[in-house]
């Protein structure tokens, strides 16, 4: 694959990641909704980290911020942090099984929910509840789900 049709794939799985941070579900539903689009960022920082890194995944974030309407730079500081601790360890994590990924990703979804807490918790809108680590589990169970799933579409181009 070249590099160009690894670029198509990020915008297009980023946009769709998007659309899936946005859809509108149940109530029952919205605490389990994970970040789908920090766990592609993540996929693809892994994939192709000479093309996706820090400043790809804090223009993501701020453009999830306009479509979530949060405070501007809230997501955007959680993904390039998130970004920076991919890109130190992903020649190790290319060598691990997913399993072993998942516990890394667990703690790099946890980082970026503790950064957006703590900004929540600056401007005075936070509260602490089990429902916080809802999303982190979700994310988690589905991360080997969204590595083979991307990992598939980029090898049949």
């Amino acid at each position: 694959m070249n590099k160009s049709q690894a670029l198509k794939g990020y915008f297009v799985s980023i946009f769709f990641a998007m659309g899936l941070n946005i859809f509108s579900l149940p109530v029952f539903f919205r605490d389990y909704n994970p970040d789908w689009v920090l766990l592609t960022l993540i996929y693809w920082v892994l994939a192709v980290p000479e093309k996706v890194g820090v400043f790809n995944a804090w223009g993501v974030g701020l453009i999830v911020d306009v479509l979530t309407g949060r405070l501007l730079g809230q997501h955007a500081l959680a993904y390039s942090l998130t970004a920076f601790s991919c890109l130190k360890l992903h020649k190790r994590l290319g060598q691990y099984l997913l399993r072993q990924q998942s516990l890394f990703i667990s703690s790099s979804l946890l980082l970026s929910k503790m950064i957006e807490f703590m900004i929540e918790d600056f401007k005075g809108d936070a509260q602490l509840t089990v429902v916080f680590l809802l999303p982190v589990i979700v994310g988690t169970f589905f991360w080997p789900v969204i590595y083979t799933t991307l990992r598939f579409f980029r090898s049949i181009r």
